[in-house]
């Protein structure tokens, strides 16, 4: 049975919300984990903690209180309202928002073992030729650590095509807008459509396989490299 017009939508809006979020991560995530590598502070304990919450905390207890802040009564959703913007639940922003916390581990993480692994040798080299921080950053730390961008960004996109409990809790299940494919294999399972859910699980374990693939591929290249 091929697939429906539903499920090609909610394929292209899983595609949309897990490159954006993706996008969004590199940028926001680069200086996080970049400051991890390199602080002696003692709120890198802290705050690494809270990056790495995702990884331990139920994905339904993160869109619990996401969908609490967000909402009509959230600090969130009242400033947003405030601004005329309306509130964020049940729209793909909030899917964007939701998926940017959940995924946020398995791009930081990566990038802080990349950067922790250039070590202090290089940027003190730059420092001695005069390079500013912007230079140091595009000449120096982000070609060594372009293995941990490539890492950081396949397990951020193929973990927010994953995303099931997050996206259910804040955006629910409306077509076209934040019905991703976790949640459209769901609906095919509720109503007893199992040829369809065969066909999109089907798919998903397939495009699992090959992110799987690419990124233990690309460390192989690289070990072979060095």
């Amino acid at each position: 049975m091929p697939l429906t017009s539903a499920d090609y939508a909610a394929l292209w809006l899983t595609l949309k919300l897990a490159s954006l979020t993706t996008v969004i991560l590199l940028l926001i995530g680069t200086p996080i984990a970049l400051w991890l590598s390199r602080t002696q502070s003692w709120l890198r304990g802290p705050v690494g903690a809270v990056v790495a919450l995702p990884l331990v905390l139920p994905p339904t207890v993160i869109g619990f209180y996401l969908l609490l802040a967000l909402g009509p009564n959230g600090w969130i959703g009242q400033f947003t309202q405030a601004v005329g913007l309306g509130t964020l639940t049940f729209s793909f922003t909030g899917l964007v928002i939701g998926s940017v916390i959940y995924s946020m581990p398995f791009v930081v993480q990566p990038l802080q073992n990349a950067f922790s692994a250039i070590g202090s040798r290089p940027l003190e080299v730059a420092a001695t030729l005069r390079a500013g921080p912007w230079d140091t950053f595009f000449s120096v730390i982000l070609p060594l650590a372009r293995p941990g961008f490539i890492t950081a960004a396949i397990l951020g996109f193929a973990h927010t095509v994953g995303e099931f409990g997050v996206v259910l809790m804040i955006g629910g299940n409306i077509p076209e807008k934040t019905r991703v494919v976790s949640v459209q294999i769901y609906d095919h399972v509720e109503a007893l459509e199992y040829a369809q859910a065969h066909w999109l699980a089907a798919a998903m374990l397939v495009f699992s396989f090959l992110v799987l693939l690419a990124l233990y591929s690309s460390r192989r290249t690289r070990a072979g490299w060095s």
